[in-house]
């Protein structure tokens, strides 16, 4: 309200008067960082030794609880099909799970998203795709893929990370990873693919959470309402849900 209504050069004085006097809310110095003041995070492996229900995959899980109805006949899933059998149940006639490189047991498709042409149109109801594109350095092609292979009428759900530590390391682990995106860039990109107005994007995080994200910290470690607390500069995790168009004149130009 106040950058509507306050002439920036007013705004600019009154921080001004707040450094001058220490007027902040929180003075400077005063700020107690307790067992947060420190150089490295409490868990280095995103909180996975402390709870499998980190920050990150309770927002995942949020995401994609409120749209369990799309998880139905044949569904597709990356790395394994653990998201399929929580959040679709006896609404998946077939279960599919793409890996990019051979050896993932679990894997019934071998594909590299950005070249497979291989993969057959119009053959999956639904996808999902968690924290998995900003491992993709071609994301337009994957996305281009991704929508190729849904049946009309189809859905796919894709989370990736805002906010994070580094996950993935090119020459280090067997992938990178290339892109942080965020709910603006989620919105151009799918609807370069997706009709615009079949695309649907929303964000989780708030600057505690991203804290407890960026240390690693387990959900349980931060209060239902502290988790929920939606603040939209703080995106930990964007997620879309787009729809493929039923009919070919649905679909953009």
């Amino acid at each position: 309200m106040a950058t509507a209504l306050v002439p920036l050069p007013a705004r600019q004085w009154l921080r001004a008067q707040q450094r001058r006097y220490r007027l902040q809310s929180v003075p400077v110095g005063t700020v107690d960082f307790g067992t947060l003041r420190r150089l490295t995070p409490i868990s280095p492996v995103f909180g996975l030794d402390r709870d499998l229900m980190i920050i990150d995959r309770h927002y995942i899980e949020d995401f994609l609880a409120r749209h369990a109805a799309d998880i139905q006949g044949r569904v597709l899933e990356m790395g394994d099909a653990a998201y399929t059998r929580k959040f679709g149940g006896d609404r998946v006639s077939e279960s599919d799970v793409l890996h990019s490189e051979p050896g993932n047991l679990a894997a019934t498709i071998v594909a590299d998203l950005t070249d497979a042409d291989h993969l057959p149109a119009d053959s999956f109801d639904c996808i999902i795709i968690t924290q998995t594109l900003q491992m993709i350095y071609d994301v337009r092609s994957a996305l281009r893929c991704l929508y190729r292979i849904l049946k009309p009428g189809g859905v796919i759900l894709a989370t990736s990370h805002g906010i994070s530590r580094i996950a993935r390391r090119e020459g280090i682990d067997p992938w990178g990873e290339y892109w942080h995106f965020t709910a603006q860039s989620s919105k151009r990109l799918f609807e370069e693919v997706f009709p615009a107005d079949s695309v649907r994007i929303v964000t989780y995080g708030n600057v505690l959470a991203a804290t407890g994200s960026l240390h690693g910290l387990s959900a349980a470690e931060l209060s239902p309402r502290e988790l929920a607390y939606h603040d939209p500069n703080y995106e930990i995790i964007v997620a879309v849900r787009a729809r493929k168009p039923v009919a070919a004149s649905e679909a953009p130009s």
